[in-house]
């Protein structure tokens, strides 16, 4: 079992950086990212995939299950630039009397928030400004420390990619404000914590509403973009939107490479095309985080 999931990374990594295409097994994730490089002027000249098994289920009529998470680095080469690209992806797969017979990655998206949001677009009224400094560089020393682990000094949620640009904007300066009302301000507190901390679509919303406390202004173009800056994203263009990003450096073309939880990764092309969750209706929102200085 072991053996044959090896075998698959060994196959998946020699994709990235092949330019032929596998008569064999072909991952389409793999090439939708190879085709969103080139549009770029970039390509993966070096890839590495580290995997471990995370439970075995119960064998059923012949079938095992498997789920096992992939740590891939890629060394990315875009306009003479090199930079690394990381990310963990969550896999499942199926052996039929002990052959592979299915593996596919979980979809990171693939969910409803469980919690009733009571109030997503925060209307406020005038209120004493609380000023602050935000510091980009702590931020982002921030998002690029935590990106594939947890803080214990904050909650881990099961859908994370928001509590963790929260965390990255609070350690930048960003001062909390709301408490006890978790459909107002943006605050995390005694095991308590806002909407806006913690679900996307939330944040989408108090981020450009805000006028005391953090805020935002919102861009029209992902390169108007600074480090520690967010992007709000809609997968299904639906009007609801489903995750967040912080952004941690730039390409050659200036354009943003951000971080992210729910699925960890790092120094990730903004459009997130080659992601499972992309579909041609996504929409963004680029937000540039305002600040007193």
């Amino acid at each position: 079992m072991r053996d044959q999931l090896q075998e698959l990374l060994v196959k998946r990594v020699q994709q990235c950086v092949s330019h032929l295409r596998s008569s064999i097994h072909t991952c389409p994730k793999i090439e939708r990212k190879k085709e969103c490089l080139s549009k770029r002027s970039g390509e993966i000249v070096k890839a590495q995939a580290t995997g471990k098994i995370t439970r075995i289920g119960d064998e059923i009529d012949g079938v095992k299950p498997v789920e096992y998470n992939v740590h891939f680095k890629y060394l990315i080469k875009h306009k003479g630039v090199l930079y690394m690209e990381e990310e963990l992806e969550e896999r499942k797969a199926e052996f039929y009397k002990g052959v592979l017979v299915e593996d596919q990655e979980k979809s990171p998206f693939a969910y409803a928030w469980e919690e009733k949001e009571e109030l997503s677009r925060e209307s406020e009224g005038e209120e004493e400004r609380v000023e602050y400094k935000y510091d980009r560089m702590k931020a982002v020393q921030y998002a690029e420390k935590w990106w594939n682990s947890y803080n214990p000094a904050y909650k881990k949620f099961e859908v994370d990619c928001t509590n963790y640009i929260s965390q990255c904007l609070h350690v930048g300066g960003g001062p909390m404000r709301g408490y006890p009302n978790r459909g107002k301000g943006w605050w995390m507190r005694n095991e308590n914590w806002s909407y806006s901390w913690s679900v996307a679509n939330s944040m989408r919303w108090y981020l450009p509403g805000s006028n005391a406390g953090l805020r935002a202004k919102e861009v029209s173009n992902p390169d108007q973009l600074l480090l520690g800056d967010v992007i709000c994203y809609d997968f299904q263009g639906d009007g609801r939107f489903d995750h967040t990003t912080i952004v941690t450096g730039k390409d050659a073309a200036g354009m943003p490479l951000v971080n992210a939880h729910t699925y960890n990764s790092r120094m990730r092309y903004w459009a997130y095309e080659d992601s499972t969750a992309y579909t041609p209706a996504i929409k963004y929102k680029f937000f540039s985080i305002s600040d007193d200085r």
